[in-house]
């Protein structure tokens, strides 16, 4: 069930920072995407391909934003339905939106991944492989894709000032691509810090939808 009260806390702490949220409706039925849609929530994020591919095909006049580990294989089947790819973990997946974005006649938004939390389990590039690849040669001749900033995710911890700094030293990273203006980090559990670092897009789903209903890929 929507918790509505929270959507609409979250909406009015999201206002002085000009932020937008990004639903997380990734194992939600099409029924609760369109009620939260009624009460004017226009950007939802998922995380499965087929799951978007399907309630893509049911739902219209909303932004989707695929925001799990996208693999390589599955690109071609997202890149019509979505506004932004929040996920960029690899160069090698960026090469993949961008020959199949080619092929399609599409430019394609993305958010590189960068890897700040201190867990195995989480994807990203360093700062080291960013700064190199955003320096090269190799972004010029990626004409299909258009690169609006990073995605990061924090350590999962109760210490919010290791959240704080690990979303601080993101925010200062980006800060010296100045064309960039698009930063996706915070969470339910995280988003009030994100948004004191200087998030511009925050990915909340349990918080609104409640804890996932089942697990899909």
């Amino acid at each position: 069930m929507i918790n509505l009260t929270n959507y609409q806390k979250i909406k009015t702490q999201l206002e002085p920072f000009g932020a937008e949220l990004v639903a997380v409706s990734k194992t939600k039925p099409v029924t609760d995407i369109l009620e939260l849609k009624s009460h004017g929530q226009q950007i939802f994020g998922e995380n499965y391909v087929q799951e978007l591919a399907i309630k893509a095909e049911n739902i219209s006049d909303v932004s989707w934003h695929f925001i799990g580990h996208l693999q390589s294989n599955k690109v071609k089947g997202i890149l019509p339905l979505v506004k932004l790819i929040h996920g960029v973990d690899s160069i090698k997946l960026l090469e993949e939106i961008q020959k199949m974005s080619q092929r399609l006649n599409l430019t394609t938004s993305c958010l590189l991944q960068i890897y700040i939390a201190d867990e195995r389990t989480k994807f990203g590039l360093s700062y080291r492989e960013a700064d190199d690849f955003l320096n090269s040669e190799h972004l010029s001749k990626m004409t299909n894709v258009q690169i609006k900033g990073f995605m990061g995710m924090a350590t999962f911890t109760e210490d919010d000032d290791k959240i704080r700094s690990e979303f601080k030293e993101l925010k200062k990273f980006m800060n010296r691509f100045p064309a960039f203006d698009t930063l996706s980090i915070g969470m339910s559990s995280d988003y009030q810090i994100a948004l004191e670092e200087g998030s511009t897009l925050i990915r909340i789903g349990s918080a609104i939808f409640g804890e996932r209903n089942y697990d899909s890929n």
